[in-house]
């Protein structure tokens, strides 16, 4: 979960982990812990239609909802980080 100070969604005050609570590091509105932010549109052909939903996770819960995937994700390494 974040939380702006405006409505114009600027200004990163602070990142909450959506599955185990955890407030996540920042430090002048830049984050400093890795997580998983996923913002999804719902099209059509689903009970979602129309809808946005969006959330974080540490890098911790990722890694535990990982290892209950039955097909693993593809993971490639990068050999530049930008």
């Amino acid at each position: 979960m974040r939380v702006y100070n405006n409505e114009l969604n600027t200004g990163l005050t602070l990142v909450i982990c959506n599955c185990c609570n955890k407030e996540l590091l920042l430090e002048n509105g830049i984050l400093k812990e890795e997580c998983i932010h996923v913002t999804h549109d719902f099209g059509f052909f689903g009970q979602k239609d129309g809808e946005t939903h969006s959330f974080d996770l540490c890098e911790e819960c990722y890694d535990k909802i990982l290892s209950k995937f039955r097909i693993p994700p593809n993971i490639e390494e990068r050999k530049e980080l930008l």
